[in-house]
């Protein structure tokens, strides 16, 4: 694929530091993480909130995660394209605006329309790392990867607590405007403190692949998250299976033959961004698994015998450390992968999940059992979020670093869309009758904690499998004159 380079139109200055632009850049993906969660607490109130069927409101959180699955990888590669900083840019401005959309609105249609929007930001974050390798001495990305994944922890655990607080003493739409004047200060802290790099491939979009991408995830999506709601074997979810099946293979035909592809599929071929890949998979299967078993632990009456009665404040604050742990266990991960690579660290990383979830087995009988076992799993989860960028980036070109970060951050959404639809068929047939209410058995909460551990071995497993032990950042020639100048606008004077 030909590179084309054009010089940077940034804003840095001299005094810039490498640390202002990685605390911006964290920033954003904390404030995108944030807008995922920030509407968990009054979705079970939006039928009333709206005068809506159920049904129709749980697409509130649908729309988003189908939205953030296409746009991810379509966004990388417009990064790549055209400029990453300014991709991320728009992802975060279309943040604000569906956000604005969503605290205007009296009904479902416009509230929907916004949390498509809000969606379209869900690639901020492999975003950000592609500006970082774009930006940072190649010695500093380790570090600044890990931090740039660990935001997604920190805004995944702060945004319930926070969000259950405003949503029991202020009216929802608050939730959305807050959701806003963050987007809007992460726009602006980005738009002055992270410069444009370069580095740019330039050519013409692949509009057709990224229509059969679109469609053919989109039907397998759909189709996975939606089964247990409209019956898997019904005419809708076999009917979208089949077009996944049809539309995903026609899709890799086209694309191997495409001048420009959407996806360079060879690339993704390759053992290293394959196992990679793969991994991410699995990682997002594992994570899912520690999201849905504790906080139903947590909030599940006490008269159940193993249910710890906490209300949903209370639940957001216990789950909200594992965040904060992902940030602060970052700098010891990216220690591993200097001193021995990003294969041990995802090594080690997979390894300490699936130990987590065995740990959590054994402590489920008390909010501090809860805590200790949730912060072991997210030490596990900040080791090896943060290595996946590293070996993807060691594999691919600089100029096509956002596509396959981008592709790397489907595989776990994928896996995560996976593992809700498997645990959430584990529990349904698992359950036990309180007072008339279904609710999962406490087997039932043990047999999702061992698919969580399984999913963590297999991730492991694959790992072993990545060639080599270091993961150098592979950069041509070309590239590397062009990133060292733009390292040097960001360090300034250092």
């Amino acid at each position: 694929m030909s590179e084309a380079h054009s010089p940077a139109t940034g804003n840095a200055t001299p005094s810039q530091r490498p640390g202002a632009v990685v605390a911006v850049l964290a920033f954003a993906g904390i404030v995108v993480a944030l807008m995922q969660t920030l509407v968990i607490p009054i979705v079970p109130l939006l039928p009333q909130l709206l005068d809506a069927k159920a049904s129709d409101t749980a697409w509130a959180l649908t729309a988003t995660l189908l939205c953030g699955a296409v746009a991810t990888p379509v966004m990388g590669r417009l990064g790549d394209m055209h400029g990453k900083r300014r991709m991320l840019l728009l992802g975060v401005a279309l943040m604000v605006v569906g956000s604005v959309v969503c605290a205007i609105s009296e009904s479902l249609a416009p509230l929907l329309v916004g949390r498509v929007l809000q969606g379209l930001a869900t690639g901020v974050v492999p975003l950000g790392v592609s500006v970082m390798r774009d930006l940072l001495p190649a010695e500093k990305l380790p570090a600044a990867t890990a931090v740039m994944l660990g935001s997604l922890g920190v805004g995944g655990a702060l945004g319930l607590p926070a969000a259950a607080v405003i949503a029991d003493n202020f009216d929802w739409h608050v939730l959305f405007w807050v959701a806003a004047a963050l987007g809007a200060g992460a726009f602006a802290l980005v738009l002055v403190m992270a410069p444009e790099s370069g580095t740019r491939t330039g050519g013409r979009f692949d509009l057709t692949g990224a229509a059969g991408m679109a469609v053919g995830l989109i039907c397998l999506l759909l189709a996975v998250s939606k089964g247990a709601d409209w019956g898997w074997g019904s005419g809708t979810v076999l009917s979208l299976f089949a077009a996944a099946v049809i539309v995903l293979p026609l899709w890799g035909w086209y694309e191997l033959r495409a001048p420009q592809p959407m996806l360079d599929l060879r690339t993704t071929a390759r053992p290293q961004v394959l196992f990679t890949n793969l991994a991410a998979l699995a990682l997002g299967v594992a994570l899912f698994s520690m999201n849905l078993v504790l906080p139903s632990l947590l909030q599940m009456p006490e008269a159940t015998g193993y249910g710890l009665g906490k209300s949903l404040v209370v639940t957001g604050l216990v789950m909200a450390p594992q965040g904060l742990v992902m940030m602060a266990v970052s700098p010891f991960g990216a220690r591993i992968t200097k001193a021995k690579g990003a294969k041990v660290t995802l090594m080690t990383g997979s390894g300490i999940v699936a130990a987590g979830y065995l740990l959590t087995m054994v402590m489920m009988s008390g909010v501090w059992e809860v805590i200790f076992a949730t912060s072991v799993i997210a030490t596990g989860v900040s080791f090896a979020y943060g290595a996946l960028p590293t070996l993807i980036m060691g594999a691919v070109a600089v100029s096509e670093t956002a596509a396959a970060n981008g592709f790397n951050a489907l595989m776990r959404a994928v896996g995560t869309t996976v593992s809700s639809a498997v645990a959430g068929l584990i529990l349904a047939h698992m359950t036990t009758d309180f007072h008339g209410v279904p609710l999962p058995t406490e087997n039932g909460l043990r047999v999702v904690l061992v698919l969580g551990a399984g999913a963590a071995t297999v991730a492991f497993l694959l790992a072993t499998l990545i060639p080599g032990g270091r993961t150098p950042l592979s950069r041509d020639t070309a590239s590397d004159a062009n990133v060292e100048q733009a390292a040097g606008r960001v360090e300034g004077a250092q």
